[in-house]
């Protein structure tokens, strides 16, 4: 789905290319052949791609660990095309400077619009969680990571003031819709998480677009 000219998906390339942090982007799809077409584009930007199974994607985020001999992943999911490398920045490098860490992410205390979550994921912690994680744990992959009654350390990144209610991430058409009213005002490039946040406050018309949209409970799958 295009969004200001350019491909939602690589919208998240780029933001994850543009990350000073990341020594590799690697898509990891599944092998449902209804995915063949994101192992081409992937391919067409020189993007390592993993594929495994439809319904786990936390065995695919270890095949990406694994591909790269990865210390820790990066969680950028393909809904979000407004990820900004500075939080990105943010959050791996917290982890480089704390690696005995197990996560670290943007979202253990939500701040930001949703939509801009960065996650960072000890690949020695995403094993571990492998070996017990089961159903939707398997689907949401971090979700064990920060349970309540989860044992790993984690590290989490707030701003404020909190503007959590905000929403810029791609689940329904109003979702798209929304993001297009503010691809109209900045066009194709990378827009700053607090100038993003000015946008939405400065325009109460693109919010609205996409209010009502309900996030499902991790629950749901």
């Amino acid at each position: 789905m295009p969004l200001a000219g350019r491909p939602i998906l690589d919208w998240v390339f780029r933001a994850g290319q543009s990350s000073s942090e990341i020594d590799e982007v690697v898509l990891a799809t599944s092998v449902d052949a209804s995915d063949d077409v994101l192992e081409r584009f992937a391919s067409s930007r020189g993007i390592t791609c993993v594929r495994g199974a439809l319904d786990d994607v936390l065995g695919r985020f270890l095949l990406a660990a694994d591909a790269v001999n990865a210390d820790a992943v990066v969680r950028l999911t393909a809904d979000c095309p407004l990820l900004d490398p500075a939080l990105i920045d943010s959050v791996a490098g917290l982890w480089r400077r704390n690696m005995s860490t197990d996560y670290v992410s943007t979202t253990l205390q939500r701040s930001l619009p949703r939509g801009l979550d960065v996650e960072c994921v000890r690949a020695g912690a995403l094993r571990s969680v492998d070996a017990v994680a089961r159903g939707y744990h398997r689907t949401h992959v971090t979700s064990l990571l920060y349970a309540a009654e989860s044992r790993f350390s984690r590290l989490g990144l707030v701003t404020q003031p909190d503007c959590s209610h905000y929403r810029v991430t791609v689940d329904t058409p109003l979702d798209l819709e929304a993001l297009r009213a503010i691809t109209d005002q900045t066009g194709d490039r990378i827009v700053p998480w607090r100038e993003l946040i000015q946008i939405l406050g400065d325009r109460p018309g693109i919010p609205a677009i996409n209010g009502s949209v309900r996030q499902k409970e991790i629950v749901e799958g």
